[in-house]
């Protein structure tokens, strides 16, 4: 059984960055038939909030990442200090009580010396009677996790083979000294007790995955496979971190962006393959493939989504927008006609409120001034409503054997006069939508 999980930390709203991590994961369960955990990785009470849970929900519904069942951190302290006590019993659990100026000092001294800036393990030096001591004096230290100074190798769905010595990384902390468990120790103690089998996760969690490794071998468990999808930067190639607070999906959401053009280019960006829109989730299933995403910075537009959203409007019946037309104030009888319309015209379904302006309250004409007298005996032509489809080409010929014009000199100034645009719709179909024609005067 194929088991993923997704862990975000309710500290914030999702990102394209978080997106890119869930995704995965969900394609990966639902093309094995598996199952796709939602895990809300909430030890921090300080920092985490509910409306962020809430708000994370929200926005995986609204892709149709549907999770098969939701677990919390902060429900499972016990089954993490029950895993401290099993390290410490072992002998690769210790107490260090350096603070922070004291380990850049290290770090400092140690560069300066051509050595890997690593913990030194002082703290493997203390007695009990120092203990007791900087405990008095400092209250309680961190717990850092001892590693085997051996080579830490895996396969990497994505990097290939992956090789780092542990004696280049510090030992690291897994409890805090407010007693706060950290992610490492909470991840791992998840991911074995849950049965997880695949962890997709940025590239930035290289090293952490290497530890996480032994912790879970300590712990007995098995060991996931891992694969390590590249970070996204902007369009130039500059560092995207400052910026995806701006992205993230609610936000674009508010811009009209469509769930399946953000799927469609999120599964594919970074890969060998093309982005394809797909409308359908199956389809982005059963087109998933981890082995073809690359190592490289895979550079993020989030302008190329709006293309894609309305390629994937030009897809839509009626049906699916039926609601939100009638809610502009469409009259029913020309709400379908409108669609049709417009949406080979719009790049989002926000683009519709300004079309109907147009057509509700009729469009500012631009009428050049050799086309004056022209546009006048047009008008003076054009039979009352209600139009019809059929209307614009019984008025155009008419106003042909009225005026002798024709082709662009004669269709030109009358779209211009009706509806202000050189280009649009075609005007059979549009006429009939206009409620108001300014260009009568």
């Amino acid at each position: 059984m194929t088991i993923t999980r997704f862990a975000p930390s309710p500290t914030g709203y999702i990102h394209v960055g978080n997106l890119r991590t869930a995704l995965m994961n969900f394609l990966i369960a639902r093309k094995a038939g598996g199952t796709f955990i939602l895990r809300i990785d909430d030890t921090d009470p300080e920092r985490s909030k509910e409306d962020y849970v809430d708000a994370i929900k929200q926005d995986l519904e609204w892709l149709g990442l549907h999770w098969d069942r939701v677990e919390r951190q902060s429900q499972r302290l016990d089954r993490y200090a029950e895993a401290a006590d099993k390290l410490r019993e072992m002998g690769r659990f210790y107490e260090a009580f350096e603070t922070p100026t004291e380990l850049d000092l290290k770090r400092k001294k140690q560069l300066n010396m051509g050595r890997p800036p690593v913990y030194d393990r002082a703290a493997l030096r203390l007695s009990e009677e120092d203990k007791a001591a900087l405990r008095a004096e400092r209250g309680n230290g961190v717990w850092r996790f001892k590693l085997n100074h051996e080579r830490i190798v895996w396969q990497d769905g994505i990097l290939g083979e992956i090789s780092i010595d542990a004696a280049s990384v510090s030992d690291p902390v897994l409890i805090r000294g407010d007693g706060q468990v950290l992610y490492t120790l909470a991840s791992v103690v998840d991911d074995t007790e849950m049965g997880v089998t695949h962890v997709v996760r940025g590239s930035d969690h290289v090293t952490n995955t290497a530890t996480q490794i032994q912790i879970i071998e300590a712990l007995g468990g098995m060991v996931p496979q891992f694969a390590h999808h590249s970070l996204l930067t902007g369009p130039q190639g500059e560092s995207l971190s400052k910026r995806l607070g701006t992205l993230s999906l609610r936000d674009l959401r508010a811009q009209g962006v469509q769930p399946a053009a953000l799927l469609s280019l999120m599964a594919r960006l970074g890969s060998a393959d093309p982005v394809e829109l797909q409308a359908e989730m199956a389809n982005l299933i059963e087109g998933f493939d981890i082995s073809r995403f690359g190592a490289a910075p895979t550079k993020f537009d989030a302008n190329d989504l709006f293309p894609l959203t309305a390629r994937y409007l030009q897809t839509l019946p009626y049906a699916d927008v039926a609601e939100r037309i009638r809610a502009l104030g469409v009259p029913d009888d020309k709400a379908e006609l409108f669609w049709q319309v417009t949406r080979e015209n719009i790049t989002t379904l926000d683009d519709l409120n300004g079309w109907w302006g147009m057509f509700r309250d009729g469009a500012e004409p631009v009428i050049a001034p050799e086309d004056a007298e022209f546009v006048a005996q047009a008008m003076a032509l054009l039979p009352d409503g209600p139009h019809d489809t059929e209307t614009w080409g019984q008025w155009t010929n008419a106003v042909k054997e009225a005026t002798g014009r024709k082709g662009k000199g004669l269709f030109m100034p009358l779209r211009l006069a009706l509806t202000g645009q050189a280009r649009g719709p075609e005007m059979a179909q549009v006429l009939p939508l206009l409620q108001v024609i300014r260009a009568r005067g």
